[in-house]
């Protein structure tokens, strides 16, 4: 097992002023908007990256 990912900025204020929190695995606290958050890895995309389309080219085609 892995160590936990850390976030980097609140996703409400944008501070880096995080700690985890009491609640359980995933969840932070934001010491300067004082809001509590959970953050969850849902999975893989089934389909991946594609790469953008380049002057107009499909890229599903190439």
């Amino acid at each position: 097992m892995s160590e936990r990912a850390a976030p980097f900025y609140c996703p409400y204020c944008g501070d880096e002023d995080l700690r985890p929190s009491e609640e359980g695995h995933g969840a932070w606290e934001c010491a300067a908007c004082n809001r509590a958050f959970r953050l969850k890895f849902l999975g893989l995309l089934a389909a991946g990256l594609r790469p953008a389309a380049i002057d107009g080219e499909d890229p599903t085609t190439s």
